[in-house]
């Protein structure tokens, strides 16, 4: 694990004393680590040559299966796209799973993933399991935060929450755990706000850097465009729903930036390969503008999360941005 330290004690304790608890909310942003920790929490339960009580050795053949994911006592459950819905057949066949004995190992653990796009009767249903959960099975939710569940659900769990890194840890972490050079690591560590998950995904697949590389460039063209042209564009995207969610989410990391920008705290910005965009769009908004600017993307991309009409979304937010040119 990269940091979190706190978290991976508490749980390895757990395991030593034989005090496990029966369901795990682990909540923080995505890319965080909520779903890294939950594995090693799985491989620490059922390691065949644990080094220490509590920690897993991550190389006998379970430790090896629950990090590929592939361990017949490991369930995990997740809505199939970010942002879409968790539906009560997938619990349901899990719950049918978890009534089963282990096939090998001393637990069955179910990871639940993105728990906030439970649909409500899902979340009821799951309910039910951490009420009366089957021995020998300990569920591991995540979510976004515990704000977002049912507080019924979140008062039968152990509640973890996990904050982001500060930069220097975060790119100390990728540099030594997964060796990346140091400038790579400190760029990647500002890219991901201090998430290490995200860090690795958009070190280990380049075309993510490129694919935001793109949508920043065309945030700053669409700041020079016309209405007619932002409709234009907003009836383009708007089928690819998935897309629109992580454009917005990349767009949401440029507006922080002007807020902190102009706020005086330059240095802290995430895009800093756009720093003279940000630095020249800062210099002709005020904080108020781009405090705006950020809640209305926060905004529309609930309203995406929770089925409003997208086009009509995207639409008052492209029309509510600011017409700017050259800031290129």
């Amino acid at each position: 694990m990269i940091g979190h330290e706190w978290a991976v004690n508490l749980l390895a304790e757990h395991v030593a004393l034989g005090r496990e608890r029966h369901a795990y909310l682990l909540t923080g942003p995505s890319g965080v680590g909520r779903r890294t920790l939950a594995l090693r929490f799985a491989q620490s339960l059922n390691c065949l040559k644990p080094p220490l009580a509590g920690q897993p050795c991550l190389t006998c053949s379970t430790c090896k299966r629950i990090e590929q994911m592939h361990h017949p006592d490991l369930m995990m459950v997740m809505a199939e796209h970010e942002g879409e819905t968790l539906k009560i057949d997938q619990v349901r066949e899990l719950q049918h799973k978890l009534a089963l004995a282990p096939y090998e190992a001393q637990y069955r653990v179910a990871l639940i993933l993105r728990f906030e796009e439970a649909h409500v009767s899902a979340a009821n249903a799951m309910l039910k399991t951490l009420e009366e959960p089957p021995e020998h099975v300990i569920v591991i939710l995540t979510a976004n935060s515990a704000e977002e569940l049912l507080p019924t659900i979140v008062s039968r769990c152990e509640l973890l929450h996990l904050r982001p890194l500060s930069t220097d840890e975060t790119a100390r972490g990728l540099h030594n755990l997964k060796g990346m050079p140091e400038e790579i690591s400190e760029k990647l560590a500002h890219l991901s706000n201090g998430r290490p998950g995200y860090a690795i995904r958009l070190f280990e697949q380049p075309q993510l850097l490129e694919q935001r590389q793109s949508w920043l460039d065309e945030l700053i063209q669409i700041l020079a465009t016309t209405q007619r042209e932002r409709f234009a564009f907003a009836k383009e995207i708007v089928e690819d729903k998935e897309r629109l969610r992580n454009e917005l989410q990349v767009w949401l990391t440029f507006w922080r930036d002007i807020l902190i920008c102009t706020s005086g705290m330059r240095h802290s910005i995430t895009n800093l390969d756009y720093s003279n965009q940000i630095q020249k769009l800062g210099a002709v908004i005020d904080l108020n503008s781009a405090k705006i600017q950020v809640i209305a993307v926060e905004r529309t991309i609930d309203y995406i999360d929770h089925n409003v009409n997208a086009r009509q979304a995207l639409d008052v937010l492209l029309m509510d941005f600011p017409k700017v040119n050259h800031i290129t």
